[in-house]
């Protein structure tokens, strides 16, 4: 599959090179400006946001959108931070906190962590990175932005019908779910947003494929593609997988609730426990489906800010393949209590996938080692995310044991685990994304010292925030509880908690100053300010509309770095400049697959 639109002519690198030749990108805007048949003609303002298929509007969409939704949660998770910092708290009564509760899981893991990666980031980036001029369904891709913002409003919105919102936790157990443990339209909104958005999620799944598959540049063979595009291509298959299941779950329940079936309910001869089977089967290949894009995004900052190439590319592959594989086959280790399940095979496959996690953890790590590491912003937030990310998976291992597992299920130790883990990849490393591809998108920079204050206050608001959950978990308080007693020993725990979560709160203030300060007093950015090697650091910034006017040669993961730093490329084979210049001599077609 190959696209009509003009292609770029392949350039060669001048000699002598480097980042400073011509500016941060280290070539001139001759070199890669947009020129007449690359301008964008049609509507502007709104009207171009409302209408447009080019991928990085979509993209930038899908961020705003989730980025508010996240803001939004979070204040709800201050709201129960609140509630729980005093035994006998009134701030909010019984139901109004098992809304917020599960609205606020709801929002955080449907609404932001998986569409902030796949749907706002990949969809900007990895055209980019694979030298594509679009993704491959422009329109499948602007419908698919449509059914997240209808899904995520109506979910949101939940809260003003009669009855209120959803209120059975964001796993939305049977029988809890039934119609008659939960009544109101805000359990079938709930239901009727994860249908809309799971569409939205597989319609971008196709997208992703079929652009990594069939849209790459010339020369960019599937091992030159950068580990953040491979994480998505993976991501993207784990997505085919997983949210089909869900969507089947869900209008099973849906049918339970409203067509008289008995799908889920032992009164007509139907199962509870099946919802847990389907629900994980999709929830914990979800785990990684928001999980890989963000190992995606730390892999591809590290080698930026350590001036080195990625130690283990293709290790970092084959881990990810190990991965997503072995993600489709632990779901049961979240059903170990309910007495269905076989433990030694669920927890052995739960221990198997920590090994290519560790395999990624050695190669970030060799890529620093030796290495000339600038602790700018990016880095700080990507050192945030390994550290918060491996105290969650040790104590997932731990969660792993069955005997571990049978004393501290449904405590707050489970809490604190899972917070860890999604609160590493999708807020620190999300955020290291955020920081790093700012430049790219807007043609600006963000201010390093209000990232700087971002960073310390997150990392430390987190640590304070979690630990004391683990602790009190230990100590046995249940989630899922509005209250408690004084004489519990939780207080002091508690009260910890919800001070390090308002320091987490606080910390967001320093990122909007920095929004703002970077439209009021913008300072340019260049095209390359992080003298970064994959390819979107090789067009303008932001790109113009069809991404490219022309490609460097591609004869690595890191073609803008080649480009740019001529000396470090090795010796050529008098065979390989042969080959070279018979590139040259051929027609290049953008997204014709090598």
């Amino acid at each position: 599959m190959t696209t009509t639109i003009e292609s770029p002519e392949l350039i060669e690198p001048e000699e002598p090179g480097g980042p400073d030749a011509h500016g941060p990108g280290g070539h001139g805007p001759e070199d890669h400006g947009p020129d007449h048949a690359h301008e964008h003609h049609g509507p502007t303002g709104i009207l171009n946001w409302i209408t447009s298929t080019d991928h990085k509007v979509i993209g930038k969409s899908y961020m705003i959108t989730s980025l508010v939704l996240f803001f939004i949660s979070g204040a709800m998770a201050l709201v129960i931070r609140g509630q729980l910092a005093d035994p006998t708290s009134s701030l909010v009564n019984f139901q109004t906190y098992n809304e917020l509760f599960t609205m606020h899981g709801s929002l955080m893991l449907y609404l932001f962590a998986g569409p902030f990666a796949f749907g706002g980031l990949a969809n900007y980036i990895v055209p980019l990175q694979v030298g594509a001029p679009d993704m491959a369904y422009p329109r499948l891709n602007a419908l698919s932005y449509w059914l997240y913002l209808g899904g995520s409003s109506m979910m949101t919105f939940s809260f003003v019908v009669a009855g209120g919102a959803a209120s059975f936790g964001w796993v939305a157990y049977a029988p809890l779910s039934n119609s008659i443990n939960s009544p109101g339209a805000g359990t079938d909104m709930w239901l009727l947003s994860l249908g809309l958005t799971g569409f939205s999620a597989i319609f971008t799944g196709v997208n992703l494929v079929a652009t990594i598959f069939y849209l790459r540049a010339p020369g960019m063979t599937m091992f030159r593609v950068p580990i953040f595009s491979w994480n998505m291509l993976v991501t993207g298959i784990l997505i085919l997988i997983a949210f089909p299941v869900l969507f089947g779950a869900v209008v099973m329940l849906f049918c339970d609730r409203h067509f008289g079936t008995h799908i889920y309910s032992v009164s007509g001869g139907g199962v509870p426990v099946l919802w847990q089977h389907l629900f994980w089967f999709f929830g914990h290949p979800e785990v990684y489906i928001l999980a890989l894009p963000y190992f995606g995004i730390v892999t591809d900052i590290i080698p930026a800010f350590s001036r080195k190439p990625l130690f283990g590319y293709r290790g970092m592959v084959f881990a990810t393949l190990s991965i997503a594989a072995l993600s489709t086959g632990v779901w049961a280790h979240h059903m170990f209590t309910t007495g269905v399940v076989l433990l030694p095979f669920f927890s052995l496959l739960s221990y198997l996938i920590a090994v290519p996690t560790g395999i990624k953890f050695f190669n970030w790590i060799g890529t620093m080692w030796g290495g000339q590491l600038s602790f700018q912003t990016p880095m700080l937030f990507s050192m945030g995310f390994l550290f918060a990310f491996l105290m969650g998976g040790v104590t997932g291992v731990l969660l792993a044991s069955p005997p571990v597992d049978f004393m501290t299920h449904d405590t707050y130790f489970v809490v604190a685990h899972f917070h860890q883990v999604l609160i590493g990849t999708t807020v620190f490393a999300g955020f290291a994304g955020f920081y790093f591809w700012y430049p790219k998108m807007f043609g600006r920079m963000l201010n390093e010292r209000l990232g700087k204050l971002h960073f310390w206050f997150l990392f430390v608001g987190f640590w304070v925030t979690f630990v004391p959950q683990y602790l009190v978990g230990l100590r046995g308080m249940p989630r899922r509880i509005a209250d408690y007693l004084p004489t519990n020993g939780w207080t002091f725990l508690n009260e910890m908690s919800t001070v390090g979560a308002m320091i987490i709160g606080f910390s967001f203030l320093f990122f909007f100053v920095n929004l703002v300060t970077s439209w009021r007093n913008p300072v340019p950015a260049g095209d390359n300010p992080w003298d970064g090697g994959a390819l979107e650091w090789f067009t303008s910034s932001p790109p113009p509309h069809h991404n490219f006017t022309h490609l460097p040669p591609i004869r690595s993961e890191r073609p803008t770095w080649d480009y740019n730093h001529p000396e470090h490329r090795k010796d050529e084979s008098h065979g390989d400049k042969r080959h070279r210049e018979h590139e040259q001599k051929e027609p290049e077609t953008v997204g014709a697959p090598s």
